[in-house]
């Protein structure tokens, strides 16, 4: 369990008993790399789930708080494929979209981050709590801000530049013309990220802000492959992985060095990512996009705890 090198009030120390709650201040070896990219980065993260998801090949997805059926449609399946394909759903727990996109990576079982605008022991909607409470198994419920913070309305935009800072690219489902999710989009854009929008009809009110940002840049896509391909060179392995898993499964090998390191320290017994970081001598990063991979391919699963043990 991460804390952060500086005091803390008690209640937070308190909330930190918990098994599955966890800080990570800035500096940390384990705070993730693509938020030290920000230009404000939190000093501190409130984590309720597995940390080491943090690190993982991530895209983000967002859209309307109000979207028509077949957006939400679309968010739940996108997210779906794309978090069988390696990637770890990043969304922020509104409704709508968010909340389509995190259920969709939760059915296929793959990882999925959500970014809160308030205290992490504050659930908003209330109604998504049954979710938060089923992200933090597979995944992480993270907050920058302090226990108790109630939500405010300029909380939002300012968490939207964590959700697109952790995430190589931003898929844009359904947005209206002055949406929060095109601040996401933007913040994307100034970050270096990708960003992505999924075209709809010109009746559609809730298309017009992702025709907006096609207009001004944003790549078109209309199918989940179209960003697995086009951030296949970003992720390295873990995607190369998924645009090759059509290839029969005896056919995949784990002989790179760094599996065979990796392999070397699993074993039946359950043992946690941070431990394996350790006798590795592999990165945190590193570590987690391989178990990830093992893990889809059947070969180690997940348990309690955030540890990892080989399927017999």
């Amino acid at each position: 369990m991460s804390k952060p090198a500086r005091d803390l009030d008690a209640r937070a120390m308190e909330w930190l008993q918990a098994d599955d709650h966890s800080i990570i201040s800035l500096g940390d070896s384990d705070y993730p790399e693509l938020l030290t990219q920000l230009n404000d980065p939190p000093l501190l993260l409130y984590i309720k789930g597995d940390p080491s998801v943090l690190h993982l090949p991530a895209l983000a997805i967002v859209g309307s708080r109000n979207p028509t059926s077949g957006g939400a449609r679309n968010a739940f399946e996108f997210a779906r494929h794309l978090g069988a394909s390696g990637f770890c759903i990043v969304s922020g727990l509104a409704a709508g979209i968010d909340a389509a996109a995190h259920r969709g990576a939760l059915d296929a079982n793959a990882p999925t981050v959500a970014f809160l605008g308030h205290g992490i022991d504050i659930i908003y909607p209330a109604r998504n709590r049954g979710l938060a409470e089923a992200i933090a198994k597979g995944g992480a419920v993270v907050s920058e801000y302090p226990l108790g913070m109630q939500p405010r309305k300029p909380f939002f935009p300012q968490r939207n530049r964590l959700i697109s800072g952790l995430s190589l690219g931003t898929l844009v489902v359904e947005a209206a013309k002055h949406s929060g999710s095109l601040i996401t989009a933007r913040l994307a854009a100034e970050q270096g990220r990708e960003v992505f929008a999924l075209p709809g009809s010109i009746q559609n009110p809730l298309a017009r802000g992702c025709h907006r940002l096609i207009r001004d840049g944003a790549k078109l896509v209309d199918s989940a492959d179209d960003i697995v391909s086009e951030l296949a060179a970003l992720t390295g392995h873990v995607l190369q992985n998924a645009l090759e898993s059509t290839a029969p499964a005896d056919a995949v090998v784990y002989d790179d060095a760094e599996y065979v390191k990796l392999r070397e320290h699993l074993g039946h017994d359950p043992i946690s990512i941070d431990e394996l970081v350790d006798r590795s001598g592999l990165t945190i990063g590193e570590v987690s996009s391989m178990l990830l991979i093992l893990e889809l391919d059947g070969i180690v699963e997940k348990l309690t705890g955030g540890r990892y043990a080989v399927l017999s």
